[in-house]
């Protein structure tokens, strides 16, 4: 199988190049394909070989969104479209990553993938807009919604903490948000997997959740990673009014995984397991003290 990739150098795109094995790539950075410029996408698409296509690029600048919304809606819905029609026009199928922003973060329930969306702000408005772009192309896709993504590159809030934690005794961290974290690598095998079933099987088209467990408070997130990294530095909670910023989060960004369970096979994933292999990875732990 062939894979063309949209993204080359954000946390989930490089985890694909890493986890490939023999699945072959193509890869398509900011110089190769401009994100600001949906035609020039769709044109890659119309030449590609590939027998599936992923896309791993977007504007995530969460709060920068609020200002920029225009440009946040180019890159995480209009390309996206572009893309997915042009998919769709040679029956090409596409995976398409979105995230838990598009919903309001209302209750404790978990959010399923056929839950009404509601974003609270820009960067979750643009990326319903992509999902929306995306269906409407009308051909094989998946749309995997994931939530609170970390790798060991990037800026994230693992490598966030570590730099912190080094820094300062003490940090105050939201406890009222609640998710779960999910790991780059994991996402990237999901995306890799979906891609091949949906290659075999295009009927399994749809809306998908995939985050990690078990879902926790950024707050108690922190105290796992300091433990985990031998730091310390003790975490306090404090409520989301505490830490106001430009773009409001969901306080419960909990998702369903069964559907993506049920028609892929593929379970959520411990990311515990997934954050100890990004602190050895950082040297922040050594692969024996791996829990």
């Amino acid at each position: 199988m062939k894979i063309l990739l949209f993204g080359e150098t954000g946390q989930v795109a490089r985890e694909i190049q890493r986890r490939a094995g023999d699945v072959e790539l193509e890869c398509l950075g900011r110089e190769a394909a401009d994100f600001s410029d949906p035609a020039a996408c769709a044109a890659r698409v119309a030449k590609t070989d590939a027998n599936a296509i992923i896309n791993a690029v977007a504007y995530t600048a969460v709060d920068r969104a609020e200002e920029d919304e225009a440009a946040a809606t180019v890159v995480n819905a209009e390309t996206p479209g572009a893309i997915a029609r042009a998919a769709a026009a040679r029956g090409i199928p596409i995976v398409h990553i979105s995230t838990d922003y598009v919903f309001d973060g209302a209750g404790e329930a978990p959010f399923a993938p056929d839950d009404t969306p509601a974003p609270l702000g820009a960067y979750g408005r643009s990326k319903l807009a992509g999902e929306v772009a995306v269906r409407s192309a009308g051909g094989p896709r998946a749309i995997l919604r994931t939530s609170w993504v970390v790798s060991a590159h990037g800026s994230n809030f693992v490598r966030t903490m570590l730099r912190l934690g080094a820094e300062r005794d003490g940090l105050n961290i939201v406890a009222d948000q609640i998710g779960g974290p999910t790991c780059a690598a994991d996402i990237a095998d999901a995306c890799i997997a979906i891609a091949g079933h949906l290659v075999a099987e295009p009927a399994k088209s749809g809306t998908y959740h995939f985050s990690g467990a078990p879902d926790v408070s950024w707050a108690d997130f922190a105290r796992e990673i300091f433990a985990r990294a031998h730091i310390s530095c003790a975490v306090g909670d404090i409520p989301s009014t505490d830490y106001p910023t430009p773009a409001r989060r969901p306080m419960n960004s909990r998702l369903d995984n069964s559907a993506t369970m049920a028609a892929f096979g593929i379970p959520r994933p411990d990311w515990r397991a997934g954050l100890d292999d990004i602190l050895i990875e950082l040297g922040a732990c050594a692969p024996g003290e791996r829990r």
